[in-house]
């Protein structure tokens, strides 16, 4: 209209589904509309990858503890009184806003309504005036998605403080602490695996524990959990050894494995070859006949490196044992 761009603001855009996002591509392309959004949620998630590629992303912070006092000294200017609050409560509020200014303004407003006259608060007063602000806790800032992974990084990087710290914080705000549990089960498989064996049952004992015990009883199960996992040792082995396997299962097709070990039920298959040549291992001596398992189109593979600690220290020494007599045996 006129030959002038219409400024298009949208605040929760997030909430427009793909086909709707898709909409504004062209009037975007031909200049007819700026497009402004916001949204509290991540856009990579949120936002078509088209819509995204013709913007600019801003992220907004939250604010610090300096930013809010400063908040809180303009609202006051503004009123033309300070808020009936002794050194402790400001330190309090500033806290309970979360880094968010808005939160702040609104708190300092049921301040000057509820307070009496007269009053001064100390932080207990304050926290029965405004009571408790629930923390931000959604999936595109500091909730769902950013803590998990905080947790699950503080548990492999053995600092059982951190990992309690975020535990808690996720408690506070409300997940699902059966989601906790299974997420304590993956880390006990995928970071420590047979370094420590004990990890993956305490794991899922304490997931059941919550289950049976309910909040806030089964809370501390899971909490017991974290630390034992935090300070095992730590092993991706089987994790890393399990994808290498997943690999050359796809890349390898359907390979028949090797006669030897099949079985052979019927006539037919035993004059194919099958089950020829067997070794029962129990019957060798060690109970190992070093035979091979592989497809023969493969070879032998390895997949499994376990590192030296925790109980794959053992484990290693067993491998390098069997290999060992492996050797002996296919050279005698």
């Amino acid at each position: 209209m006129n030959g002038r761009q219409t400024l298009l603001f949208v605040d929760e855009i997030h909430r427009f589904n793909r086909a709707q996002q898709d909409s504004f591509l062209p009037v975007m392309e031909d200049g007819t509309i700026i497009l402004v959004g916001a949204t509290t949620e991540n856009p990579s998630f949120e936002l078509n990858a088209a819509l995204l590629s013709r913007a600019r992303v801003l992220t907004f912070r939250s604010h610090d503890g300096e930013s809010l006092t400063e908040l809180m000294k303009r609202a006051e200017e503004t009123e033309g009184r300070a808020l009936p609050l002794d050194d402790a409560a400001r330190e309090t509020l500033v806290m309970m806003a979360d880094g968010d200014g808005r939160a702040i303004l609104t708190l300092a407003e049921e301040i000057w309504r509820s307070a009496r006259e007269d009053e001064r608060l100390d932080p207990q007063s304050l926290m029965n005036i405004v009571q408790r602000r629930a923390p931000i806790y959604d999936k595109g800032q500091d909730g769902h998605y950013n803590l998990i992974s905080a947790l699950h990084k503080s548990v492999r990087g053995s600092d059982p403080d951190a990992a309690l710290y975020y535990l808690a914080r996720m408690f506070d705000a409300g997940e699902d602490p059966l989601f906790l549990g299974r997420r304590l089960v993956r880390m006990a498989s995928e970071d420590i695996g047979l370094a420590d064996p004990q990890a993956l049952v305490i794991a899922n004992a304490a997931k059941d524990a919550y289950d049976f015990l309910g909040s806030p009883e089964g809370e501390l199960a899971l909490a017991e959990a974290c630390v034992y996992l935090a300070t095992a040792p730590k092993s991706n082995g089987v994790y890393t050894a399990f994808k290498a396997a997943m690999r050359a299962a796809k890349n390898h097709g359907s390979l028949l494995p090797p006669k030897h070990i099949l079985n052979a039920p019927t006539k037919l298959m035993k004059d194919e070859g099958y089950n020829a040549g067997y070794r029962y291992d129990h019957d060798e001596p060690d109970a190992f006949s070093g035979q091979d398992y592989f497809p023969t189109e493969m070879g032998r593979q390895q997949f499994y490196r376990p590192p030296e600690r925790g109980f794959e220290r053992e484990i290693n020494k067993r491998l390098q044992w069997w290999d060992k007599l492996r050797r002996d045996r296919n050279n005698s």
